[in-house]
């Protein structure tokens, strides 16, 4: 359960920007990027210690219930062997409460001598009275403790009940949102099938879908006007997205290292990160009833690298455009919350 919960909530980290045609990055999107990331990596470890917690809890349950149940167990044990000692001397009260009666009758044809005996079977009689009352008072002590054991640990089962149910739930919403984003992995692949051999692969990594399409299939170098192949691509996307309403869609621009040349339009490359996936961002909203408030255009410049190597293939796979798929994860907080 844990590995499934982390795999949901480690969302990357993205910044929604939808720049206008030749506007540039200041540094103050740059400090909101940052603070916006440090929110959502809160956001997870808090997550992440509260679910630490319901397992902790759930243990301490169950320990609780153990010792209960062993308390309970040697509390029933010490009752039976009670309740044995209680019937023996019982069965001996009966035995000297009939053996009195029987010498109160003879009593008068009895001899002097007889008086002796008929004092020590008294004498027996009455401590035997008082070990029983003795007996009865811890029997009773015994059956209230045990009454009270059972109480607290009908409350611990059912409390560890309902935490099970609830962990149960969150399982199952996992595993909802597993296949269904299995099922859009599928659906995606099928519609770009073909694109594979020039730079395109889906693939699944943290609960998240990820489309990665290298530079070559999308834009010349340093533009930031997309082929009319990748366009093909980008409608076929936009076709499948369309279908699941309830999926979040960050792209996500890369470049290499190397800086580009001055150009009017961006500053620099991560300026032409973010300027690239605005313009991916324009052309699926143009090509689908997409609502926009379900995508984010945001740039990572030369800072998050697929190869750190300083060769030509390593900055080929690095110039790249991601679009990252989420799922909506409200009905998972919703149960976390309700713990």
């Amino acid at each position: 359960m844990r590995t499934a919960l982390k795999s949901w909530i480690s969302v990357a980290f993205v910044l929604p920007v939808l720049l206008a045609g030749s506007s540039c990055v200041p540094t103050q999107k740059y400090r909101e990027m940052e603070s916006k990331k440090t929110q959502m990596s809160d956001e997870r470890n808090d997550l992440f210690a509260r679910n630490e917690k319901l397992n902790v809890d759930n243990l301490e349950m169950k320990s609780k219930i153990a010792s209960l149940e062993s308390e309970l167990k040697d509390v029933q044990t010490e009752q039976a062997g009670v309740q044995e000692e209680y019937d023996k001397l019982k069965g001996v009260y009966d035995e000297m409460n009939r053996r009195y009666e029987d010498l109160k009758q003879s009593q008068d044809a009895l001899l002097k001598g007889h008086d002796r005996e008929t004092r020590r079977l008294l004498t027996e009689l009455q401590n035997a009275q008082q070990d029983l009352v003795l007996k009865e008072d811890r029997l009773k002590e015994l059956e209230d403790n045990a009454a009270q054991k059972m109480v607290a640990l009908e409350q611990l089962r059912a409390e560890l009940e309902a935490r099970n149910r609830r962990m149960v739930e969150l399982e199952q919403v996992l595993n909802a949102k597993d296949a269904q984003m299995k099922a859009l992995k599928d659906a995606i692949s099928a519609a770009l099938f073909g694109f594979e051999k020039e730079g395109l692969s889906v693939y699944m990594k943290n609960g998240m879908l990820y489309v990665s399409m290298d530079e070559k299939l999308l834009f010349q170098t340093g533009s930031i006007e997309v082929d009319p192949r990748g366009v093909e691509a980008l409608k076929k996307l936009a076709g499948v997205l369309e279908n699941n309403r309830d999926i979040k869609i960050t792209v996500e621009g890369h470049t290499d290292d190397v800086p580009v040349r001055t150009n009017p339009s961006y500053a620099d490359n991560w300026d032409l990160s973010v300027k690239r996936a605005t313009s991916i961002v324009r052309i699926i909203l143009d090509n689908s009833s997409i609502d926009p408030t379900r995508l984010v255009a945001s740039g990572r410049g030369e800072f998050l690298p697929i190869d750190k190597a300083k060769t030509a293939e390593a900055r080929q796979k690095n110039r790249r455009t991601e679009i990252i798929l989420t799922p909506r994860l409200d009905e998972l907080y919703d149960l976390i919350e309700s713990n």
